[in-house]
């Protein structure tokens, strides 16, 4: 059993998917895209994201609230996921 999650973006979405659960919210306008996983702390993400005429910068993604607001129980949702990893396929 698989339990890694993956995150990306599109247009001025983030997606982030779990088996067959995909949560898409907000990315910021000037997002281009998701570089690199520094951590991944049982719903709090720390990323690399290249942004429009900038350097790729340190982001933080916190999933708790996206998933409380969507009536997702977070803690049984993200009880498997051991990481999380970038793919833009």
């Amino acid at each position: 059993m698989d339990n890694t999650a993956i995150l990306s973006s599109k247009s001025d979405y983030t997606y982030f998917k779990y088996k067959n659960t995909l949560i898409r919210f907000k990315a910021p306008y000037s997002l281009e895209y998701y570089d690199k996983i520094l951590k991944w702390d049982n719903g709090y993400l720390v990323v690399m994201a290249k942004y429009q005429d900038e350097e790729p910068e340190e982001e933080y993604i916190d999933l708790l609230p996206i998933l409380t607001n969507l009536y997702i129980d977070p803690d049984e949702f993200l009880k498997n996921i051991e990481r999380v990893v970038i793919n833009y396929d």
